[in-house]
């Protein structure tokens, strides 16, 4: 028997919820974690949600970019970090999810689905050290 993935899950739930609404959803969802159950697979739900997630806001042409800085972002900063992502994604709207990460010397460190964008400075220092040490 073949292993169904995550990804695969939470599509088959997206699809099933994504026209229903009030008892009609909350049925479909009640059946889901059902099938969770009798597969063993409740211990999975973090990463089956985070699946379905990213299925959601695609649809709705939305992406969530979590983005760790040593300091707080300027408003200027957010700004053209959404409008960067939303050319570079095609989204019709950015949600930044902003993170102090005191680790970071300087610049920003960005997630975005399963993709990082290293901008921070100790990766540019390492980028350049490698470069220099070939």
């Amino acid at each position: 028997m073949a292993k169904i993935s995550y990804n695969s899950i939470a599509r088959a739930i997206y699809l099933a919820a994504k026209d229903k609404h009030g008892g009609e959803r909350a049925t479909v969802m009640h059946r889901a974690v059902d099938m969770l159950y009798r597969k063993g697979l409740l211990s999975k739900a973090p990463e089956i949600l985070s699946e379905l997630e990213k299925i959601a806001n695609l649809d709705d042409g939305r992406i969530v970019a979590k983005v760790s800085s040593a300091t707080r972002l300027a408003n200027i900063t957010k700004s053209h970090l959404a409008d960067s992502l939303k050319k570079r994604y095609k989204a019709q709207h950015v949600v930044l999810d902003e993170a102090i990460n005191e680790n970071l010397l300087g610049g920003f460190r960005i997630e975005v689905n399963n993709e990082v964008i290293d901008l921070s400075a100790r990766n540019k220092i390492n980028t350049l050290q490698a470069y220099l040490t070939k």
